[in-house]
């Protein structure tokens, strides 16, 4: 409906050691190996939604954002 938008996957890019800063914020241990899916520039494979549209939000470590909808053939 192009009001809501839903996490699905998350990744977390950055000089500044943000999986000491996640881990801070969650109060939790973060699994090491799982890290290392979500470090990174490049998406895990998924499946193409029904909509055929994704929206891809970046936010910077200021908390400034943007987010742009991309029609998937």
């Amino acid at each position: 409906n192009q009001e809501s938008f839903f996490v699905r996957h998350a990744y977390f890019l950055g000089q500044n050691d943000p999986y000491k800063a996640l881990k801070t914020t969650l109060k939790a241990e973060i699994n090491e190996e799982a890290w290392e899916t979500l470090h990174s520039d490049t998406s895990r494979p998924f499946d193409k939604p029904e909509s055929g549209r994704i929206a891809v939000k970046v936010i910077n470590h200021l908390g400034d954002e943007v987010m742009k909808v991309f029609r998937i053939d």
